[in-house]
């Protein structure tokens, strides 16, 4: 269906603070790195806008110099050089282009928001700068390059202010004046908040300081300007989405996001499955599919040997993730001791909090014998937990969207999670009526505590005694379809629906 839509395909600019292969500090790389693709494989035209920043990886391809754009600060008008790159998608002759924002004052810099101090204190100057240096991107676009762009898809409060600018400040420039723009909200819980006193970093006029605008307690709030300017808000479920409009989960921007007419829309994320594939994985001891698990037996043992735990034939539980009161693994932490006395064995890798870290390395000392704690970010060991456990572990307080869920699904590692967000929507819970109708794809818990925590783990683990069911269970999850594609296509559903808008 897709390559056939070529005739009336989209010309979409995306803007996002990172995005893989170029550089990544959290999920919202993989998103912007990853939709762009898919939708150029759909069939439409993708320009992607990152800062160039100083660990910007190329993989040994050059950026050449496409133009150059003059951005308004406050402290006058300053030249910056785009630079693009291709990025081929695997249809003939069809690529994303990538145009780096190069201003080295800004973006020449160890970090991406933070250096050894914390915070980088011109943040909201960086990402002012950015935000406009994306409005004249898309000017040069549309002017010079005669490229007339339909939908600008902007992520997160680095981005916000795009918004912003294109329906005040730009208003009346004709290069820009009819694009219609989609924000993509990632986590609410960050909101680019700075004090007060930086506002005319934005070049915005005073009265956008207001209560009315930008104004969030007497500070500035970037992502707040995004929602009110953006014709569209999105966010990465649908859960999440009604969430973000409780003062539980919109961090004092429930009624904000609330008073849009037309809502928010949440669409899931999606995964890379030729990386995150089973069948052809290369960092696994074995491969395997849905219709034969038998190579998972394999990856199970391998893990206990990488991990230093005895080859057992017990449940091992894999936790994989940032090691955060967020992430609910205080609540992990504290039911160990009730986990261990029924013999199952626990496989950790991640980072997070010290007070965490620091307990979870007492409890493997304590349990040599039953867990693996990797206090790091490693890649091939996130893929061989996913193989190699029978169940995987996210007890978050709250989860706009959650990939690592999606994985386990894919690897038939059934997924044991809170109901909230993303994880809500992603994974099908357990009851005897799901499993028999072949449709149950892992277990949920609602209650914020360890003992519903635990109570779900002992649950699953008497499922997991019953082999034909749980064989039932991995297979369902492994059916579910988790590509981008998906997700993509309710990209376009938006996005057409904001042009006929005009």
């Amino acid at each position: 269906m897709a390559r056939s839509q070529h005739i009336d395909s989209l010309n979409i600019v995306m803007a996002a603070s990172e995005a893989v292969p170029y550089v990544k500090t959290g999920g919202l790389a993989d998103v912007a790195g990853a939709l762009p693709v898919e939708l150029v494989k759909l069939g439409h035209t993708v320009t992607l806008i990152v800062p160039r920043y100083r660990s910007f990886q190329t993989d040994g391809r050059s950026l050449r110099e496409l133009g150059s754009i003059r951005v308004r600060t406050a402290q006058g008008l300053v030249d910056a050089t785009l630079e693009e790159d291709l990025i081929p998608v695997g249809v003939a002759g069809r690529s994303v282009r990538v145009v780096a924002v190069r201003y080295d004052p800004y973006f020449d810099r160890a970090g991406l928001y933070q250096g050894p101090d914390g915070d980088f204190s011109d943040n909201l100057a960086r990402f002012a700068f950015f935000s406009r240096a994306i409005v004249e991107t898309l000017a040069f676009l549309g002017s010079r390059r005669r490229e007339p762009i339909s939908i600008l898809h902007l992520h997160d409060w680095q981005t916000a202010l795009a918004a912003v600018y294109l329906k005040t400040t730009a208003h009346d420039r004709t290069s820009v004046g009819d694009v219609r723009v989609l924000l993509t909200l990632h986590n609410v819980g960050y909101q680019g908040i700075f004090p007060g006193s930086q506002f005319f970093e934005t070049g915005l006029p005073s009265d956008l300081f207001t209560p009315a605008g930008l104004e969030f307690y007497g500070s500035v709030n970037l992502l707040k300007g995004g929602i009110l300017f953006a014709d569209k808000v999105s966010t990465v479920s649908p859960t999440y989405a009604k969430e973000i409009m409780s003062p539980d989960g919109g961090f004092g921007l429930e009624g904000v996001l609330a008073g849009r007419r037309d809502g928010v829309v949440g669409i899931i994320n999606g995964i890379d499955v030729d990386c995150w594939d089973p069948e052809t994985d290369s960092h696994l001891a074995a491969n395997y599919s849905r219709t034969d698990l038998s190579g998972k037996a394999v990856c199970k043992k391998a893990l206990q040997l990488e991990l230093g735990l005895p080859n057992r034939d017990v449940p091992l539980i894999g936790v994989i993730g940032r090691l955060t009161s967020q992430k609910g693994f205080d609540l992990l932490a504290e039911i160990i001791p009730e986990l261990m006395a029924v013999g199952v064995q626990i496989a950790i890798l991640g980072t997070g909090d010290r007070i965490l870290e620091d307990r979870f390395q007492s409890l493997k000392e304590q349990y040599a014998q039953q867990i693996g704690v990797s206090l790091k970010f490693d890649e091939g060991r996130a893929h061989r937990i996913e193989a190699g456990a029978d169940m995987l572990v996210m007890p978050s307080r709250y989860e706009p969207c959650g990939l690592t869920q999606l994985y386990s699904l894919r690897y038939g590692t059934v997924p044991i999670v809170r109901k909230t967000g993303g994880l809500a929507d992603t994974v099908i819970p357990y009851r005897p009526s799901t499993a028999l109708a072949g449709h149950a794809t892992g277990f949920q818990f609602e209650g914020v505590s360890a003992d519903s925590l635990l109570a779900t783990i002992l649950l699953t683990l008497k499922v997991y005694a019953d082999r034909g069911v749980w064989a039932s269970i991995q297979q369902a999850g492994m059916g579910v379809d988790c590509s981008w594609e998906c997700s993509a296509n309710r990209y376009v559903e938006v996005y057409r629906k904001l042009s006929g808008e005009r």
